[in-house]
């Protein structure tokens, strides 16, 4: 019998404090691997595509996976899918391998793998190159008008953040992406060991529900703004991004470009706004 991935795991540790030594149960938020495919209709035939290994928290897989080739340009409509399933035969890797079978009609530009991978710090592209770029997905800038947040409601998500995220609570050791009306109301929220996975879950969500784009929310991720992050919520429509840490420099930039309300270090006492200062009220 398979059973499910576990989200959390209990483990013994040697625990040092103030010169003595005690051994304790501690609990770590789980890392496994998961391999995204995508099957689609090439003429005739159907063809199988790998296009993602990512390091997550088992959990939301499916949303993961929606949000995933939502934000990267590889789908833009929730109809084109036709079902999402883990795949059998590997026991030990059951809950890892996900496939997303496409429908018949649904349009798949395989090459688009080739060239949507800018987004990691690491790949050496230029922050120019990789702005231009999500204006070729065909992401717009987001429109003046579409809301403004009161100060108050930006300080108060933080804790709201905070009281929510069940896995952090135990471990200390998980991300999340958090999803408020301009009230300060909590929509929905997922955690990940990853900050973009926590995101592509929560954004897969709205996807798959229909509700994109996300014209009237606010987005709070727990940690840094990084480009990556900047992107996602980008095509997903957000009007408003806040952190409880930093941006980066990059992650400005486009907030400027694309007219993205960015908010850092989001604390109960205040906040730094970054781009888009017209939709905060003060």
């Amino acid at each position: 019998m398979i059973i499910p991935r576990r989200r959390i795991n209990r483990l013994r540790v040697t625990r040092l404090h103030e010169g003595s030594r005690s051994t304790r149960q501690d609990v770590v938020a789980v890392e496994e691997p998961l391999e995204i495919r995508v099957r689609f209709a090439d003429g005739d035939a159907w063809r199988t595509r790998s296009v993602s290994v990512t390091m997550r928290t088992p959990g939301d897989d499916f949303e993961l996976a929606a949000g995933f080739l939502f934000a990267e340009g590889l789908l833009s409509d929730r109809r084109d899918i036709q079902d999402i399933s883990y795949c059998s035969g590997d026991e030990q890797q059951e809950y890892n391998l996900l496939e997303v079978r496409l429908t018949p009609s649904a349009s798949f530009d395989a090459g688009l793998l080739n060239r949507n991978f800018y987004m990691t710090s690491s790949c050496g592209v230029c922050g120019k190159a990789s702005l231009d770029a999500i204006e070729v997905q065909g992401c717009s800038p987001i429109a003046d008008g579409t809301l403004t947040v009161p100060s108050e409601v930006l300080t108060g998500l933080p804790d709201a953040l905070r009281a929510a995220q069940p896995v952090f609570e135990k471990t200390g050791g998980i991300h999340a992406s958090a999803l408020f009306d301009v009230e300060g109301r909590l929509l929905g929220l997922r955690e990940d060991v990853g900050r973009h996975n926590a995101l592509d879950k929560l954004i897969g969500r709205e996807f798959l529900a229909g509700r994109l784009p996300l014209a009237d929310r606010i987005v709070l991720v727990s940690g840094r703004t990084s480009f990556e992050l900047l992107q996602k919520a980008t095509m997903a429509g957000v009007p408003v991004v806040a952190a409880v840490g930093a941006p980066s420099s990059l992650a400005v930039d486009l907030a400027r470009r694309f007219n993205v309300t960015l908010v850092g270090f989001t604390r109960a006492t205040g906040f730094n706004v970054y781009a888009g200062r017209a939709r905060v009220r003060t």
